[in-house]
Protein backbone atom coordinates (compact mmCIF):
# COMPACT_ATOMS: atom_id res chain seq x y z
CA UNK A 1 0.00 0.00 0.00
CA UNK A 2 2.98 2.32 -1.17
CA UNK A 3 -0.32 5.17 -1.98
CA UNK A 4 -1.25 5.78 1.47
CA UNK A 5 2.66 6.02 2.74
CA UNK A 6 1.75 9.92 4.09
CA UNK A 7 1.36 9.77 7.73
CA UNK A 8 0.47 12.49 9.79
CA UNK A 9 2.02 13.53 13.63
CA UNK A 10 -0.79 11.43 14.89
CA UNK A 11 -0.03 8.46 13.19
CA UNK A 12 -2.87 8.60 10.97
CA UNK A 13 -1.98 7.62 7.08
CA UNK A 14 -3.35 10.35 4.65
CA UNK A 15 -3.90 9.97 1.01
CA UNK A 16 -1.49 11.79 -1.36
CA UNK A 17 -2.26 15.43 -2.37
CA UNK A 18 -3.23 14.04 -6.11
CA UNK A 19 -6.73 12.75 -4.43
CA UNK A 20 -7.79 15.99 -3.08
CA UNK A 21 -9.56 17.10 -6.31
CA UNK A 22 -11.89 13.64 -5.63
CA UNK A 23 -11.52 13.44 -2.00
CA UNK A 24 -13.25 17.01 -1.56
CA UNK A 25 -16.22 16.96 -4.07
CA UNK A 26 -16.70 13.87 -2.55
CA UNK A 27 -16.65 14.72 1.13
CA UNK A 28 -18.81 18.28 0.03
CA UNK A 29 -21.35 16.39 -1.88
CA UNK A 30 -22.27 13.85 0.71
CA UNK A 31 -22.76 16.71 3.76
CA UNK A 32 -24.72 18.59 1.50
CA UNK A 33 -26.94 16.01 -0.35
CA UNK A 34 -27.45 14.86 3.79
CA UNK A 35 -28.46 18.71 4.35
CA UNK A 36 -30.38 19.62 1.71
CA UNK A 37 -32.49 15.74 1.39
CA UNK A 38 -32.94 15.94 4.92
CA UNK A 39 -34.53 19.33 4.81
CA UNK A 40 -36.14 18.34 1.64
CA UNK A 41 -37.96 14.99 3.30
CA UNK A 42 -38.68 16.74 6.24
CA UNK A 43 -40.75 19.34 4.05
CA UNK A 44 -42.88 16.82 2.47
CA UNK A 45 -43.89 14.41 4.80
CA UNK A 46 -43.05 15.73 7.77
CA UNK A 47 -41.55 14.22 11.62
CA UNK A 48 -43.93 11.16 10.13
CA UNK A 49 -43.06 7.67 11.01
CA UNK A 50 -41.34 6.77 7.80
CA UNK A 51 -39.01 9.82 8.07
CA UNK A 52 -35.86 7.22 8.30
CA UNK A 53 -36.83 4.87 5.51
CA UNK A 54 -38.00 7.30 3.11
CA UNK A 55 -34.86 10.26 3.52
CA UNK A 56 -31.69 7.78 3.33
CA UNK A 57 -33.29 6.52 -0.02
CA UNK A 58 -33.70 10.90 -0.94
CA UNK A 59 -30.23 10.83 -0.01
CA UNK A 60 -28.45 8.64 -2.04
CA UNK A 61 -29.99 9.42 -5.25
CA UNK A 62 -29.23 13.34 -4.58
CA UNK A 63 -26.01 12.13 -3.82
CA UNK A 64 -25.23 9.61 -7.01
CA UNK A 65 -26.52 12.95 -9.17
CA UNK A 66 -24.83 15.37 -6.60
CA UNK A 67 -20.99 13.81 -6.78
CA UNK A 68 -20.94 13.67 -10.50
CA UNK A 69 -22.07 17.14 -11.03
CA UNK A 70 -19.58 18.62 -9.01
CA UNK A 71 -16.80 16.86 -10.43
CA UNK A 72 -18.03 18.31 -14.03
CA UNK A 73 -18.64 21.81 -12.49
CA UNK A 74 -16.05 22.34 -10.29
CA UNK A 75 -13.65 23.61 -12.81
CA UNK A 76 -16.30 25.96 -14.02
CA UNK A 77 -16.68 27.17 -10.09
CA UNK A 78 -12.71 27.37 -9.60
CA UNK A 79 -12.58 29.68 -12.67
CA UNK A 80 -15.59 32.28 -12.29
CA UNK A 81 -13.96 32.16 -8.14
CA UNK A 82 -10.24 33.34 -9.69
CA UNK A 83 -12.39 35.81 -12.06
CA UNK A 84 -13.99 37.50 -8.92
CA UNK A 85 -11.60 37.24 -6.28
CA UNK A 86 -8.06 39.01 -6.47
CA UNK A 87 -5.08 37.16 -5.70
CA UNK A 88 -3.10 37.11 -2.85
Amino acid sequence: MNFLKSQSTDGIRKLPVRYAGIVMPLILSVLMTCVVSLISTLRSIGWSPDFFEVWPGAWALSWLVAFPVLLLVLPVVRKLTAMIVQTA
